[in-house]
């Protein structure tokens, strides 16, 4: 009985652990766009990204961009996707009215 308990744990975790370690840990990211890159390469990059193992937690409406969490092998795929409307990559932080940064998720 324990070595099936014992063999169930490893097929359930093992799995976990190869996906974290090949995909890389995950990152809050900004992605923000030249003002007059069309929205079809947005899209493209969104399904890209999602392709990816990214999540996309909000699309911006005025500017031309959206936050997500990916591993940082899916944000180096999303760099090399467009070269005209090459995208800005941020890591999310947050800011305080005194001007300290600290590194978060996104939190709405």
């Amino acid at each position: 009985m324990k070595i099936h308990i014992l063999t169930l744990l490893w097929a359930f975790l093992l799995p976990t652990v190869l996906a974290e370690t090949r995909l890389g840990p995950e990152k809050a990211v900004l992605v923000t766009y030249p003002s007059k890159t069309p929205a079809s390469i947005i899209e493209k990059a969104i399904l890209a990204l999602e392709a990816a193992g990214g999540k996309i937690t909000h699309k911006f409406v005025l500017i031309k961009g959206f936050a997500a969490t990916a591993p940082a092998t899916a944000l180096e795929m999303l760099s090399s996707l467009s070269v005209d409307f090459a995208p800005w990559i941020e890591e999310d932080q947050m800011v305080t009215a005194n001007g300290d940064l600290s590194s978060g998720v996104n939190k709405a």
